[in-house]
């Protein structure tokens, strides 16, 4: 059996690894829920014997914004166009880097100071496209994602948060 390589890896003739593949909801998660995240459940949909990295971002609630003390934050989403503008996303992240698999999990209504409102998990042959492409899918989530945010603070007052501006094209492939 002849053998070729891939990511530094010997692998038999005819196998295709995971990370070629195409965006599909079987190893790609999305989630928009009202009830409390799960660190580890994110993990376990990503989770992958071909992979060497797990690679998460977490975001949750802080109890100041500029100087202001913030009570609780207040989520939205158009769910059926944020689930498939995700799926772009991850297939963009999937033409950068090596992936095996994402997990992408947003609460909505109401997330009080220190809990979790968003969950990436990736998971990858290797640590560099993992990291890599979390920091591309939260800063893409935040471009392009139709998902609110309310913030109350304690003096009363709220205000809707516009989504960032970042520069995507500052996301630069792995070269393997």
């Amino acid at each position: 059996m002849e053998n070729r390589t891939c990511c530094n890896h010997q692998l038999p003739e005819g196998y295709v690894p995971e990370h070629h593949k195409e965006a599909n909801t079987a190893y790609d998660h999305f989630l928009i829920t009202s009830e409390t995240l799960s660190l580890d459940k994110a993990c376990n949909l990503v989770r992958s014997d071909s992979a060497g990295a797990i690679s998460t971002f977490e975001g949750t609630t802080r109890n100041t914004f500029n100087g202001q003390r913030v009570i609780r934050l207040e989520y939205d989403a158009y769910q059926p166009l944020a689930k498939t503008e995700w799926y772009k996303i991850v297939q963009e992240a999937r033409a950068k880097y090596h992936i095996l698999g994402t997990s992408m999990h947003h609460r909505i209504g109401r997330v009080d100071v220190g809990q979790t409102s968003v969950i990436i998990a990736v998971s990858s042959a290797h640590r560099a496209d993992a990291i890599s492409a979390v920091h591309f899918l939260i800063d893409s989530l935040k471009v392009r994602l139709p998902i609110w945010k309310k913030e109350l603070l304690d003096d009363g007052t709220n205000s809707w948060k516009q989504n960032e501006s970042i520069d995507l094209d500052a996301h630069q492939p792995i070269s393997h």
